[in-house]
């Protein structure tokens, strides 16, 4: 069994799964739509090609807390994923998720297109570090 993160987006959608003892991050990809009807049928072949029991949605807050549009867009998202998978979907909190992901993409010295391309699956390893450390800490 293996753990999905989702960093959701309107263009690039992060995903990073764990390994099988749901310990470290294993593998990484992007899914590049504006369609979330395809991303989430490529959310679905992968989680089942994986045998993903859990998904980790990464949740946008703003900083106080609060949730806007985004977090609304996410749910929104996870409503309809829940609808085709047959697993378990939990939040988790991502802010400062993408200045993580920016620090460390600075400090490999990742530039330009390049860079472009990996935020969003440096993000979703960090939202699946996070569950992970959760779900191991309860």
């Amino acid at each position: 069994m293996k753990i999905m993160a989702i960093d959701y987006g309107d263009a690039r959608t992060g995903i990073a799964l764990s390994d099988l003892l749901c310990s470290i991050v294993g593998s990484t990809t992007v899914i590049h739509s504006r369609n979330s009807e395809k991303t989430l049928n490529e959310i679905c072949r992968i989680a089942k090609e994986n045998d993903v029991r859990e998904i980790a949605m990464g949740l946008p807050k703003n900083m106080d807390g609060t949730e806007g549009f985004r977090a609304e867009a996410t749910y929104k998202f996870a409503k309809r994923l829940g609808e085709i998978y047959d697993g378990r979907i939990e939040f988790v909190d991502e802010r400062l998720t993408t200045v993580g992901a920016s620090q460390f993409l600075n400090a490999t010295n990742t530039r330009g297109g390049k860079r472009k391309d990996v935020i969003d699956t440096v993000s979703a390893c960090l939202i699946l570090e996070t569950y992970m450390k959760r779900k191991n800490n309860s």
